[in-house]
């Protein structure tokens, strides 16, 4: 499946270097992905997004990945996380526009994960936040924690960063959240990575089905 190189727009003004795969036809879901830290060497094409990119397309989901700002060829400097919910913004309208109709899905690794948590947009269906550290920015400042819509939190059995019984903590009083564990993984997901796409793609499922109801 071909890969075509797109840029964004930010409402900040930055261009930032993303990537799209769509199918040819019959697409039935969107999604967007977005990277762990930029600073810890995070980018568009590290492992978990890698995954998905790969494995959502051919089932039918068109998806969309990307640099944060400060990252490869995009424009701009880190933004300690905040300035970054931009970005994720960008994508989104950019995805909408391009899949209007289509259950859409903000996905997350890490600092990703974290910081779409703390993106709300009528046009998300939910959200799939691979090893969300929930330290990345505020967990007040989460605001998709309270929001109705469904948000699946895929925690590595020995994450390093926050395990599933410290995330169970965090997100208790969370609205129509669900956490799915990874059993044997850590936040790195080494030997484990495969695991990760087959519960996106799950998830999308059950959105699309919602959403068409």
């Amino acid at each position: 499946m071909e890969t075509e190189a797109i840029e964004l727009r930010t409402a900040d003004g930055l261009t930032l270097e993303a990537e799209l795969r769509a199918p040819a036809h019959d697409a039935w879901a969107a999604a967007v992905i977005a990277h762990p830290h930029p600073q810890h060497g995070g980018n568009m094409r590290s492992i978990v997004p890698g995954a998905l990119f790969d494995a959502l397309p051919p089932q039918g989901v068109a998806s969309l990945r990307f640099n944060f700002r400060g990252v490869g060829g995009s424009d701009g400097v880190f933004g300690e996380g905040s300035a970054e919910r931009a970005d994720v913004r960008a994508a989104v309208d950019m995805l909408a526009e391009l899949t209007e109709g289509l259950p859409l899905l903000l996905a997350g690794w890490s600092f990703g994960a974290d910081t779409s948590l703390a993106v709300v947009d009528e046009r998300i269906d939910g959200w799939c936040c691979v090893a969300p550290p929930l330290r990345f920015g505020k967990i007040e400042e989460m605001a998709a924690r309270f929001d109705p819509r469904p948000k699946l939190l895929v925690i590595p059995q020995n994450d390093q960063y926050r395990n599933p019984d410290s995330a169970r903590e965090v997100t208790h009083d969370w609205v129509n959240t669900r956490i799915e564990v990874v059993p044997g993984s850590d936040h790195f997901f080494v030997g484990r990575i495969e695991r990760v796409p087959p519960l996106a793609l799950a998830f999308l499922q059950t959105l699309a089905t919602t959403t068409r109801a």
